[in-house]
């Protein structure tokens, strides 16, 4: 179960809004300082809104990386692996211990 949501979904969309909107009037800007200004304004932790900032970008495709549904598909993934890695272990070892059995009662 995931951890509880520090900051409100409504709270997030606009501080990503008003960074984004910082960032196009001033174009010279550097994203963490925008972050930072609005996160003061705002009661946001700046490292906080940089990280939805980035995670924003990148679900929008404007910056390289792995998107939040490619994340989730990839972490399903991995655990239907675990899963499936647990079972074989699991029919492996019966395996052995049935063969075993069939071996000492000959």
């Amino acid at each position: 179960m995931p951890a509880p949501r520090k900051y409100p979904e409504e709270l997030r969309e606009r501080a990503i809004r008003l960074v984004r909107d910082r960032l196009a009037d001033e174009p010279g800007l550097p994203v963490s300082r925008a972050c930072r200004l609005v996160g003061e304004q705002l009661g946001v932790n700046g490292d906080s809104l940089r990280n939805w900032v980035k995670r924003e970008r990148i679900d929008a495709g404007e910056v390289p990386g792995v998107t939040s549904a490619e994340a989730v598909r990839i972490a399903d993934l991995e655990k239907e692996n675990r899963e499936l890695r647990r079972a074989n272990t699991i029919l492996r070892q019966a395996s052995a211990y049935f063969a075993q059995a069939e071996l000492d009662r000959r």
